[in-house]
């Protein structure tokens, strides 16, 4: 299977100094370690020359590549695997789609005649959770689940028992991700615990000063720390730091800042939404609250913080959960992906190919 050769396509910007690392760029990376021949776009910061770049990739590929992967969001990202899904389908390219976000099923509802034609042209489609694969099960399409993938490696564990109160979040400064809820948290926990403090971190989507005024009016901000956007190096370093890891998400599928601090064995306290409970068993890996329940999430934290063996217990299955992340346990499904997809269809060649297969729906 080594001698494959695979495109991948995505909103790869991870390459980029302060942008997150997608699925997309971690499997592509892998698979390049693995010795498959791998070409990958797009990391261009600018939208337009990033779909340039990717409808290029794409095209100039075309009688080499024996496997191209597809990184599927709503939005705009849906648009872009519409275009790249009239190629493959033109140049007879055997793709698979790997669907990603928590909006995604939302965003399916309200176009579903559309979003159902896009996916029929993938050859497979891929879901990281049990969640996303039922959310979409309306569009009557078969999607397989194959988790989200973390470097197990760079993740070095260290049994929870006897914690201190010192919080950990990290998403974007977005609604959708709730900071206010961490923030109005963390004022109960102060309350109890003076020596208590949290760290908020991640790229600003527009929220990130309102959170700290409100911490300042809250008189938080001694506590609070806010560094940032986190590349590699300084993750570690705060997840080491910490003891427990909070996710106040209002939207979620299969969160890899979950599975990070799994791997690292903080105990996770999260909301429970979308996905996160087929990712979290409450009490055994995790603590799971109900969306905006602030006082219920101030519970959950205090009852790791007052038992010990609860801690533990979440921190060491936690880990367990990580694993099955790792490339050991998910490199086995792609390559029967790849293997179902063999040989290569019979493509045509650019010449003479009809525009309608670019401008039909």
């Amino acid at each position: 299977m080594r001698h494959l050769r695979l495109c991948v396509i995505g909103n790869l910007l991870g390459r980029n100094p302060g942008y997150v690392t997608t699925q997309g760029l971690l499997l592509g990376d892998q698979l390049l370690k693995e010795g498959y021949k791998v070409e990958m776009a797009s990391s261009k910061i600018n939208r337009l020359l990033r779909m340039i770049d990717i409808v290029n990739t794409v095209i100039r590929g075309r009688d080499t590549t024996d496997v191209l992967i597809m990184e599927v969001y709503s939005g705009l990202n849906f648009w872009v695997a519409d275009v790249i899904g009239r190629i493959t389908r033109a140049f007879g390219i055997p793709s698979i789609f790997v669907l990603h976000g928590g909006n995604l099923p939302r965003f399916a509802d309200r176009r579903r005649s559309r979003v159902t034609r896009v996916l029929t042209r993938a050859d497979k489609l891929i879901a990281p959770s049990s969640y996303m694969a039922r959310e979409l099960k309306n569009l009557a399409l078969p999607i397989e689940v194959i988790p989200n993938l973390i470097d197990l490696s760079e993740y070095p564990f260290e049994l929870r028992r006897q914690i201190k109160p010192r919080l950990l979040w990290m998403r974007a400064f977005h609604g959708v991700y709730n900071p206010k809820m961490a923030l109005n948290m963390f004022g109960s926990i102060k309350d109890k615990y003076p020596d208590a403090s949290l760290v908020m971190a991640g790229v600003d989507k527009g929220l990130e000063q309102n959170i700290k005024d409100m911490a300042n009016e809250m008189g938080l901000l001694g506590s609070v720390r806010f560094p940032g956007f986190l590349d590699q190096e300084a993750k570690i370093k705060e997840f080491s730091k910490a003891d427990i890891f909070i996710n106040t998400n209002r939207i979620d599928n299969m969160p890899v800042a979950v599975l990070e601090a799994c791997a690292m064995g903080l105990p996770v306290v999260a909301t429970c939404v979308g996905g996160i409970p087929d990712l979290i068993r409450n009490g055994h890996n995790g603590l799971l609250v109900p969306d905006r329940d602030v006082e219920g999430m101030v519970s959950a934290i205090e009852s790791l913080l007052e038992n010990p063996e609860l801690a533990g217990l979440i921190s060491l299955n936690g880990r367990k959960l990580a694993e099955e992340s790792s490339w050991e346990k998910v490199r086995g499904q792609w390559e029967e992906l790849f293997q179902e997809l063999q040989p290569r269809k019979q493509k045509p060649k650019l010449t003479g190919l009809p525009v309608e297969n670019f401008t039909n729906s």
